[in-house]
């Protein structure tokens, strides 16, 4: 009970700027969890994918790997049936690439929507809190400007430690969601590197048939 009632108090005593700072710290969390949840559910769809068009990548049954990833929405699935469907329509890698970079290029904003928002809600809880120590710096002032020149260092003492009461709780929503931006990022990040190098392989698997087609023709 001491503890909620001393975290209540810390929290009434930072004046009107620290609700608008406990919105912030609202809106930034439910953005992160969402966009962690869906993260982490599109890098288990993906791994799940990957597991099964690699095997068909590497006998070169290309057509079952186009079937597949056709009936699938996730981001590798998107990205290799692209290829896939332009290497059963013209089989040159250059084409083939030209078309998955297209698809990468629209699948990107889609992944890292709204993560910036949270390193955003970091930046803004840190300025709420720093706006209110000077409203409040401000406020102490002036209420000491005119009071009794015995008791202006005890009533200026007390006005700041409350005045700082915002920047400090600006500074515990702010670096929570620094941290949480950054593993965002970092999810962000791994997804990009694995959907580059399915692109990747699956690239070099088109080449390699490209090939031996034309060996076998020549």
């Amino acid at each position: 009970m001491d503890v909620i009632y001393t975290i209540v108090e810390f929290f009434v005593q930072g004046g009107i700027f620290m609700y608008p700072i406990l919105l912030v710290f609202a809106v930034g969390v439910a953005i992160a969890i969402e966009r962690y949840v869906t993260l982490t559910l599109l890098t288990k769809r993906n791994q799940g994918v990957w597991t099964q068009v690699q095997p068909l990548l590497a006998q070169r049954d290309f057509d079952k790997a186009r079937e597949l990833t056709a009936k699938d929405s996730s981001t590798v699935a998107q990205l290799l049936n692209m290829g896939l469907e332009r290497q059963g329509a013209v089989r040159r890698r250059e084409d083939v690439e030209i078309a998955m970079e297209e698809c990468m290029m629209e699948i990107m904003p889609e992944l890292e929507k709204r993560t910036g928002y949270v390193g955003l809600s970091a930046n803004v809880a840190t300025l709420l809190g720093l706006l209110g120590t000077v409203m409040g710096l401000i406020q102490a002032f002036t209420a000491v400007a005119n009071a009794n020149p015995a008791e202006k260092a005890d009533l200026l003492g007390a006005a700041i430690a409350v005045a700082m009461n915002t920047t400090a709780f600006g500074l515990l929503v702010a670096i929570p969601l620094l941290v949480v931006h950054a593993v965002l990022t970092t999810k962000v990040a791994q997804i990009v590197a694995g959907l580059e190098m399915a692109s990747v392989k699956t690239l070099n698997a088109i080449q390699s048939t490209a090939k031996r087609q034309f060996q076998v023709a020549a």
